[in-house]
């Protein structure tokens, strides 16, 4: 717009000086016309009237054109100047008064156009108005005046030189305030900048956010694309369009169709185009974009172009892909921390320090015992939920670190609303503000209360563990490139200060018995060598020179194939390996002794045939050798004479199916050599595995030879204690006859008394029962005294019963009353009450009795002597019987041989009846003695036990 006006005003301008031009010359024709009409006053007055309609017609036209040439300049502001270069007069237009701010009634000159013109212009125009001065060049300048308000304007100064009538230089020119142009110029310059910026910073931006444009025209099937949309499809930047054909071939075949059907939608129905594919690089990388579209349409409304915008987003469908990717990662760690949370039983919590409020985590609420809830919780519920002793602590706690911005770190106790009481940890950090003002804590809480537990049963076991490790005298010990770890008894054990820290090698070498350090030595070299352990017994010698015996336990740790060190255990076993070597004597002892006694001893499972235990004297007993190794059940079976065997098996299957105990007195077994040995085995079922047994087998060869010897000779001493009751029943005949002469001779008188009782007419049947009865009662009297005679002398093996020993006391008493009577002997019998029986055979003890009390009455044959029986219970449970007599007693010389076999002190003596009495209660399990009365006499004594 300001050049239009710019050229209108040089258009009036050329106007206004041809106007002028042609005014100078109409009056310069004028002139010479008016000269000529002087000169030649034949002229008409028709040609003077016609000039001066010319002149007015000229000067209303000049007058017009000014008018124009000042609305122009006015509305252009440009003003017309004059210039006499040699007289310096200026003439200016209205609109250059206006535009250098000065009155139209000033008089211009140039110095005062020099006073408006900028200070750094000056000069510049100065040299230029020197050099116009000098060689009528024509000016074109822009330079600024300075206004006395101190607004600054730019004027564009054009101007021609010419010459006046006189030859004289002078510039006709125009002078436009184009400050509104400047600055339009400059906001221009600045557009285009801006614009070029904007431009460059599209191009930017299309490069970093991969978006192109295009322009599609459908007439043509042609596209034109920016130059980062030919790099988003891998293609060179070029300056003409592309076949669509092109670029339809080079989306993925998948996507194709879709892409131009969602087209053919846009250019059908006007809306937008948006949609997504994927493009095929010619590399061959596939690339994913998105494409905008707007239809253009003509007049007639048909669309005839598509422009708009494709972005590469390739990296943000991964970015979207790997943000999905993340999101569930998200969502699963969130998930873990959660179950973390739950799993580890720690709960995070903020406190607002402006409010007083608390937010929980789910896991928070639950360690309350709280149900989770949205909002806040107010710190008083959580105050009145701390265990009331732990309650100041926390607080404090918390205050102190509030006060000092360290983290708060306690343990305490609360109580969920059942009642429960858990123990947990806290922890908490303080956040503060930009004025440091601390306006939030947050931290974590941890529900220890299992951890305590535990550790209060790991203390716990620690200490039945150290309290194990004392009661066992045994210590632990760990070797590692940390270090090297002994438990407090183990230095107990050594005898060491634990102050004093673990030995070195070399000290430990030198607690080690100088017997045994070399062995130590070696084996603590291939431990390090060869990364080996060991279990071995040494002996240690402490600073208190007490000697020790430990069993040391190593054992070789490594993780992932890597050796990392040793482990270990040592255990003072002084006091078993001392019973150890006992046990080993002992051993010896009884395996000595096994041999002497051959007994051996056995420990199997005669279900399975497994030997578990066999002493050398079991080998011996079955005919083997104990360096024979190791045997078989079936060998030891083998041996079992033939005739044995099946009664053996049988025993120990009847025994094996009701797991019972077992003793087979007597088996033979046969010897490699042809001897044979008589066995006895014993076994006692220890457990309830069918057919386990721990036994002994003894050889009761010996004793078997021996009970036949010994049955010979009982057989023999009965043969004397029957020899001996003969004999006695010889002494005893006439009493026998007196007695068995007694019961008789009354049957023989009641049995007259009877048949007195049945004679006559009137028979007294009541009498005559009564005499029956009483010969009956006679008879039976003298059969038992002839039945007890005959058991007394019958010749029968002993046998065991309960015996009374008073009624038997008694029962000879009575057997001998007449020989005593008629020796004028009293017989006393002080007999104890409720004496236990004795168990015992009734005949041999008879014998006894009758033997002793015999030997007294013939003692005081004459003497009118005292026959005294007694029967007291011992303190030790025993009966002890006395027989005393007031005779003639046992000479002192003779006292220890009385009851020596056939020494007798009476002439029809055999000598064989205190000897045979002996016999039979030491056969009882009793004792049988003689002494000296103080005053005549002498008394036999004698102890049985209440069973035998």
């Amino acid at each position: 717009m300001p050049m239009v006006q710019l050229l209108i005003i040089l258009a009036l301008s050329i106007g206004l000086i041809a106007a002028l031009g042609g005014w100078r010359r109409d009056r310069r024709l004028l002139s010479e016309s008016r000269k000529r009409s002087q000169d030649r006053d034949a002229e008409g007055a028709s040609a003077l009237e016609k000039a001066n309609e010319n002149l007015k017609a000229l000067q209303a036209d000049l007058q017009r054109r000014w008018q124009y040439l000042a609305e122009a300049q006015r509305l252009s502001h440009s003003g017309t100047f004059g210039w006499k270069v040699r007289s310096g007069e200026l003439v200016w237009s209205d609109e250059t008064y206006k535009i250098l701010g000065l009155a139209r009634e000033t008089n211009p000159t140039l110095d005062l156009v020099f006073d408006r013109v900028h200070p750094e212009d000056r000069d510049r125009l100065q040299q230029l108005k020197d050099r116009a001065t000098q060689n009528g060049m024509d000016l074109d300048v822009e330079h600024r005046i300075l206004m006395p308000d101190g607004v600054i304007k730019h004027v564009h100064v054009v101007a021609h030189a010419g010459k006046d009538k006189s030859g004289s230089l002078e510039y006709a020119g125009i002078v436009t305030d184009i400050t509104e142009r400047k600055y339009a110029e400059e906001e221009r310059e600045a557009l285009s900048h801006s614009l070029q910026e904007s431009k460059a910073r599209l191009e930017e931006a299309q490069r970093v956010a991969h978006i192109g444009h295009y322009e599609w025209n459908l007439v043509a099937n042609r596209v034109t694309w920016s130059a980062e949309l030919y790099r988003i499809y891998g293609l060179p930047p070029r300056e003409e369009s592309i076949d669509m054909t092109i670029v339809r071939e080079m989306m993925h075949p998948d996507d194709r169709e879709r892409v131009f059907r969602t087209v053919e939608d846009v250019v059908r129905s006007g809306v937008n185009a948006s949609v997504e594919h994927r493009v095929v690089c010619p590399t061959g990388e596939v690339r994913t974009v998105h494409a905008i579209g707007t239809v253009k349409r003509d007049a007639s409304g048909r669309g005839h172009a598509i422009f708009g915008t494709v972005q590469d987003i390739t990296d943000r469908k991964r970015a979207e892909a790997e943000r999905e990717a993340l999101s569930r990662d998200l969502q699963e760690s969130k998930a873990w921390l959660e179950e973390a949370q739950q799993v580890s039983h720690v709960g995070y919590w903020v406190w607002d320090l402006q409010t007083n409020n608390l937010n929980f985590s789910d896991e928070n609420y639950r360690i309350f015992g709280l149900t989770p809830e949205e909002g806040a919780i107010d710190l008083d519920k959580v105050r009145e939920m701390i265990h009331a002793d732990d309650r100041e602590m926390v607080f404090r706690t918390a205050e102190q670190a509030v006060s000092s911005g360290l983290r708060a770190d306690c343990e305490h106790r609360l109580f969920r609303p059942n009642g429960e009481m858990r123990i947990v940890h806290s922890l908490g950090d303080l956040k503060k503000d930009l004025s440091g003002r601390p306006y939030q804590m947050f931290g974590t809480t941890q529900d220890i209360t299992e951890r305590k537990s535990a550790e209060k049963a790991l203390q716990q076991s620690q200490f039945y563990l150290t309290e194990g490790q004392r009661l066992a005298h045994m210590g632990s010990w760990a070797f590692n490139d940390s270090g090297h770890y002994w438990s407090d008894e183990l230095y107990k054990i050594y005898g060491l200060d634990p102050q004093n820290g673990a030995p070195t090698v070399e000290q430990y070498l030198a607690l080690v018995h100088p017997q045994d350090r070399a062995m130590i030595s070696e084996t603590i070299r291939r431990m390090q060598e060869e990364h080996c352990g060991f279990d071995q017994i040494e002996r240690i010698i402490r600073p208190d020179g007490k000697l020790r015996y430990i069993r040391a336990v190593a054992v070789p740790v490594f993780e992932e194939g890597a050796f990392k060190g040793f482990v270990g255990t040592t255990i003072d076993v002084t006091e078993q390996e001392l019973l150890t070597q006992e046990l080993r004597r002992e051993k010896a002892y009884l395996a000595e002794a096994q041999s002497l006694t051959h007994i051996g001893s056995w420990a199997a499972n005669f279900h399975t045939k497994q030997m578990f235990h066999l002493s050398d004297e079991v080998y011996r007993l079955h005919g083997f050798e104990p360096d024979q190794g190791h045997l078989v059940l079936d060998r030891f079976w083998d041996t079992v004479h033939p005739e044995d065997a099946p009664f053996v098996k049988a025993t120990l299957e009847d025994a094996m199916r009701k797991r019972a105990d077992y003793d087979i007195p007597e088996y033979r077994v046969c010897h490699p050599d042809g001897s044979v040995r008589f066995l006895r085995t014993i076994g006692h079922h220890t457990s309830g595995e069918m057919g386990y047994y721990v036994g002994i087998t003894m050889d009761v060869t010996d004793r078997k030879r021996a009970e036949e010897e010994r049955e010979r000779l009982r057989q023999l001493e009965a043969d004397l204690s029957h020899i001996n009751r003969v004999n006695m029943m010889g002494e005893l005949a006439a009493t026998l006859a007196h007695e068995i002469k007694q019961p008789i001779a009354a049957a023989m008188a009641n049995a007259g008394a009877c048949l007195g009782f049945l004679d006559g007419d009137h028979p007294d049947i009541l009498e005559a029962r009564e005499a029956a009865s009483g010969t009956i009662g006679c008879a039976r009297r003298a059969a038992e005294i002839i039945d007890h005679v005959r058991s007394l002398f019958k010749k029968n093996l002993p046998q065991r019963e309960p015996v009374d020993i008073n009624e038997l006391i008694r029962e000879i008493a009575l057997l001998l009353k007449s020989d005593i009577r008629r020796n004028s002997v009293t017989v006393n019998l002080e007999l104890g009450e409720n004496l236990p029986k004795v168990v015992g055979d009734r005949v041999q003890l008879e014998q006894v009795l009758m033997n002793l009390m015999l030997n007294a009455n013939e003692a005081m044959r004459d003497a009118n002597g005292n026959l005294t029986i007694t029967s007291n219970p011992t303190e030790d449970g025993h009966l002890l019987i006395s027989v005393s007599d007031t005779g003639v007693g046992i000479p002192t010389d003779k006292v220890d041989r009385i009851f020596d076999t056939f020494f007798t002190t009476k002439p029809q003596g055999t000598g064989m009846g205190l000897a045979i009495s002996r016999s039979i209660v030491e056969s009882h399990g009793g004792r049988l003695w003689a002494t000296s009365n103080s005053g005549r006499g002498s008394t036999f004594r004698f102890t049985l036990p209440p069973k035998v």
